[in-house]
């Protein structure tokens, strides 16, 4: 099954856009980047709250850690899948960007993105030797292909890619 969306100017020599999806972050990734920010925030205003004249520098550092670590969710808050008739673009961030041509790909399976096997979200090698975008632990697209690393990647469809991948590929 072919998912046409529409013609986009943003894809390379104006292929058709076959499918496309954005990932957000997952609901436990969002909770502890907010708790370990508002925890860091927290200890800094404490901190400078008892002696503001000696302990201010140490405030602002805290501070500034807190939006450190913010504007990296940030930049990795979603995933985005797009699939043309000859090319399959993953992006995850500013600057992490897997663009794979089509014809490369040998093969595609359905995965769980587990804990035990990447440690963790965000962009990881699995036990297993694959190369990772993950954005949570549920279920993700494998890709193998003749030289190379497996990727792995989330999706919250991931027969769909599967089947539109091998499709391409007959």
């Amino acid at each position: 099954m072919v998912i046409k969306i529409s013609n986009e100017n943003d894809i390379q020599k104006n292929e058709e856009l076959l499918y496309r999806e954005w990932i957000p972050t997952g609901k436990f990734v969002k909770v502890m980047v907010l708790f370990v920010c508002l925890l860091i925030f927290s200890l800094g205003i404490i901190i400078t709250a008892f002696n503001p004249k000696e302990l201010a520098f140490i405030g602002i550092i805290f501070g500034a850690f807190s939006l450190f670590i913010l504007l990296v969710y940030w930049n990795y808050r979603r995933l985005k899948i797009t699939i043309t008739k000859n090319q399959l673009d993953v992006e995850y961030g500013i600057f992490n960007h897997r663009k794979i041509h089509i014809k490369k790909i040998t093969g595609c399976e359905i995965t769980k993105a587990n804990f035990r096997k990447y440690g963790g979200v965000g962009i990881r090698f699995g036990s297993d030797g694959s190369w990772a975008y993950n954005t949570d632990f549920g279920e993700a697209v494998k890709l193998t292909f003749q030289n190379g690393r497996p990727f792995v990647f989330s999706t919250r469809n991931p027969q769909e890619i599967c089947n539109l991948i091998n499709e391409l590929l007959n």
